[in-house]
C-alpha cells in the first residue's frame, strides 16, 4: 500500500549539459534553493545604499549672536536640527562646511569595497570553491557590519564600511554563481532577472527602517543583524556540483547530484555512470584555447561591442546609485520620497523579464536608458519646482535604471564569446563600479546647483543609448563560442564579405 502512494519518478530530459541532465532544468530543489539564496540578496541593497540614511541631510545652524552662517569664521558655536534624525554620521563627526565632502567620500569608499570584493570573491570562488567563498562573505558581512555600529572615529567607520562592502560583493557574486550553476537554460533567464528583486526590496525597505530607527548606530545594527540568519547556510548550502565536476572532484559531485535528483524525484541510478562518462569525455577533450581580457580589444567589432557594453554598465551604476542618493537632497519627506523612488525598482525588474522576452535585449536597453535620460534631464530643468515634481522626475529616472540593471547582466553574459565571457562580464562589472564610486561625488555638486548632478546623469544616459545602437541583439541567437565568433556575431553579411 505504501508503494502505491509513492509518487512516480519524473525522467529528466537529457541534454549536452551533464549536470542538468541529472537534476532537471528547474524543479523542486532549484525552487527551494532559489528562495534560500535570495535571503542574502536583501543585504546588498541595505549595505550598499544604507548611506542614504546613515548620512541623511541634517540641518545645522549657528547659535552665535548676529551670525547666521554656521560655516562662517565668526560662528563660534553650532547646533544640529535633530527633529528628524537624532544622530547621523554628519552629526557624529561634524561632517559640515569644509568637511562636507567626507560624507560622500565614505560612500565612494563603500563602492570601492564592492569593486574589490567582486574581484577577490570571484578568484576565491574559482580557487577554493563556491561554498567556502560564500560562507566567508556572509559571516564577514555580519561581523564587520556590527563593528561599524561601535565606530569611535570617522576613518574607523570608513574602513569597516569598506570591509562590509567587500563582504557584500562576495555574497552577491558567489550566490549568483551558486544559483546559476544548478539552473537549466530554460529558466536561467527568468531566474537571473528575478534574482535582482530582493536588492530592490532591500533598497525600498531602508526608508521603513530609518522611519522607526532615527539613530545611525541602531539603524546600522538593524540592517546588519539579519545576517545572523545565514547560519542556516552552513547546513543547507552545498558546494556547487558543477564546480566539483569541472575540478575533478567527481565523487563529491555525484553525491550532491544524487541528493538533488532524489529531492526532484528524478532517477538516481543513472547519476554515477553518466557523470563518470561525462567527466572522462571532458578529460579526454582537447582544451579550448583560453582567452584574456586583451582579446576583447584585438579585433574591431568585438572591441566596439566591449566598449559600448562597458559604457552601459558604467552609466547604469552611476545613474542608479547616484539618483538613489540624490533623492534625499530634494527636500520634502525623506522617508516617503525614498520609499517611492526605491519602490519602482520592483515593478521595473519584473517588467524587464517581459521586455527582454518580447522586445529583445537591445530595444529594452534603448527604452530604459531613454526613460532615465528623460526623467533626469526633466529633473535638471525643473530643479526649482516643488518637491513633488522633483521626486516624480527622479522616480522616472530611477525606474529606467531599475529596468536596465538586470538587463545588462543578461545581455553582457550573452554578448561575449565563451572563451572570454568571464573576462568580458568581469571587465564590465569593474567599469560599472567606477560609476558607483563617482556617483556620490557627482551628487555633491548640488552645492553649486541642484540641476548639475541630474543633468550629468541624464547626459550619460543619452551616451549609453548611442552606444547601444552598435550592440547586436542576442535574443534567441546561439551564444558565440570562439574569438572568431565574437568578431562575426552580429555583423551583417555585407560587412563580412
Amino acid at each position: 500500500m505504501a508503494d502505491r502512494q509513492e509518487k512516480p519518478l519524473r525522467p529528466v530530459t537529457k541534454t549536452e549539459d551533464p549536470i542538468i541532465s541529472q537534476i532537471g532544468d528547474f524543479r523542486r530543489y532549484q525552487l527551494f534553493f532559489f528562495f534560500l539564496i535570495l535571503l542574502c540578496k536583501f543585504g546588498t541593497g541595505w549595505h550598499t545604499l544604507g548611506h542614504i540614511f546613515l548620512a541623511a541631510p541634517t540641518p545645522q545652524s549657528c547659535t552665535t549672536p548676529n551670525v547666521t552662517d554656521p560655516c562662517s569664521h565668526d560662528c563660534w558655536d553650532t547646533e544640529f536640527d535633530t527633529s528628524v534624525f537624532k544622530s547621523t554620521i554628519i552629526t557624529e563627526w561634524d561632517l559640515t562646511c569644509d568637511r562636507k565632502q567626507l560624507a560622500s567620500l565614505s560612500q565612494s569608499i563603500v563602492m570601492l569595497g564592492v569593486l574589490c570584493g567582486s574581484l577577490i570573491s570571484g578568484m576565491l570562488a574559482d580557487r577554493v570553491g563556491r561554498r567556502p567563498a560564500f560562507l566567508t562573505s556572509c559571516f564577514m558581512q555580519l561581523i564587520t557590519g556590527l563593528i561599524v555600529c561601535v565606530s569611535p572615529y570617522f576613518w574607523f567607520y570608513c574602513f569597516f564600511r569598506f570591509l562590509v562592502a567587500v563582504a557584500t560583493a562576495g555574497t552577491m557574486t558567489t550566490s549568483f554563481v551558486l544559483l546559476m550553476e544548478i539552473v537549466g537554460p530554460k529558466k536561467r533567464e527568468m531566474v537571473a532577472i528575478f534574482y535582482q528583486l530582493p536588492f530592490n526590496i532591500g533598497h525600498a525597505s531602508l526608508a521603513v527602517f530609518a522611519y522607526f530607527i532615527r539613530e545611525w548606530r541602531w539603524f546600522q545594527f538593524s540592517i546588519t543583524i539579519f545576517s545572523a540568519v545565514f547560519v542556516i547556510y552552513i547546513c543547507l548550502v552545498p558546494e556547487s556540483p558543477r564546480w566539483l565536476f569541472t575540478t575533478g572532484r567527481v565523487d563529491k559531485s555525484i553525491k550532491i547530484l544524487e541528493k538533488i535528483a532524489k529531492c526532484n524525484r528524478a532517477p538516481t541510478e543513472t547519476v554515477r555512470p553518466e557523470i563518470e562518462a561525462a567527466y572522462a569525455a571532458l578529460a579526454a577533450r582537447q582544451p579550448l584555447k583560453k582567452g584574456t581580457m586583451l582579446d576583447l580589444f584585438r579585433t574591431p567589432f568585438l572591441r566596439v561591442k566591449t566598449i559600448c557594453m562597458a559604457n552601459n554598465w558604467l552609466v547604469v551604476c552611476m545613474v542608479y546609485y547616484g539618483t538613489a542618493q540624490y533623492v534625499s537632497k530634494l527636500g520634502g519627506n525623506i522617508f516617503v520620497s525614498n520609499l517611492i523612488a526605491a519602490g519602482v525598482g520592483v515593478p521595473g525588474t519584473c517588467l524587464c523579464v517581459l521586455m527582454t522576452k518580447f522586445l529583445g535585449r537591445k530595444k529594452t536597453l534603448l527604452i530604459s536608458n531613454g526613460l532615465s535620460a528623460v526623467g533626469l534631464i526633466l529633473l535638471a530643468a525643473l530643479s526649482a519646482q516643488g518637491d513633488l515634481v522633483k521626486v516624480a522626475c527622479a522616480t522616472i529616472g530611477l525606474f529606467g535604471a531599475s529596468v536596465t540593471f538586470p538587463n545588462v547582466y543578461l545581455y553582457g553574459g550573452e554578448l561575449f564569446p565563451t572563451v572570454v565571457r568571464s573576462n568580458g562580464v568581469g571587465l564590465c562589472s569593474m567599469i560599472g563600479r567606477i560609476g558607483s564610486i563617482l556617483a556620490p561625488l557627482i551628487c555633491d555638486l548640488d552645492s553649486f546647483g541642484l540641476w548639475i548632478a541630474p543633468l550629468i546623469f541624464g547626459l550619460f544616459s543619452i551616451l549609453a543609448m548611442i552606444g547601444t545602437i552598435f550592440i547586436p541583439e542576442t535574443r534567441g541567437a546561439p551564444l558565440p563560442e570562439t574569438l572568431e565568433d565574437g568578431e562575426t556575431f552580429g555583423r551583417s553579411k555585407k560587412a563580412l564579405n
